[in-house]
């Protein structure tokens, strides 16, 4: 993944926007198990199209059901102010790249994810991408805006 920092698990994470940056790395390798280290027990997940999910091995089950392959280029990650690790809104933005199920190439794919951290664990994930409209426009049930 693009600009997306290394993590190792003997640095303690000591901000929310570190905390975001290392969990998503970890998670878009995939390697969900590890991610479900940085994630409360009552995590609640919204996935694009509102679809609820609890743990992160269904975000990497719904990226493979998705997408050939997947991974993130971030732009930022930023910290609601006066967010700390103890509770924090944190949002992380870029853009998708990879490869649709036909072996498609794509690139520059807007995502948004929200995420709100308490105790030093994310309790609620929001994601947004433009992935929907792109697979309409592939099947020609919408047109191109560029």
């Amino acid at each position: 993944m693009d600009n997306a920092p290394e993590w190792n698990s003997d640095t303690p994470i000591r901000d929310p926007a570190a905390l975001i940056d290392t969990y998503l790395s970890i998670l878009m390798k995939p390697d969900p198990d590890t991610a479900r280290q940085f994630v409360a027990p009552d995590l609640v997940i919204r996935f694009t199209g509102n679809r609820p999910m609890a743990d992160p091995a269904e975000c990497t089950a719904f990226n493979r059901s998705r997408y050939g392959w997947v991974k993130k280029r971030f732009e930022a990650t930023e910290v609601v102010a006066g967010g700390t690790l103890e509770r924090a809104v944190v949002y992380n933005i870029g853009t998708l790249y990879g490869e649709w199920p036909d072996g498609t190439p794509f690139e520059g794919n807007r995502y948004v994810d929200r995420y709100v951290v308490r105790d030093g664990r994310i309790t609620e994930m929001d994601v947004w991408n433009d992935s929907a409209e792109w697979l309409l426009i592939r099947a020609g049930l919408a047109q191109d805006a560029s």
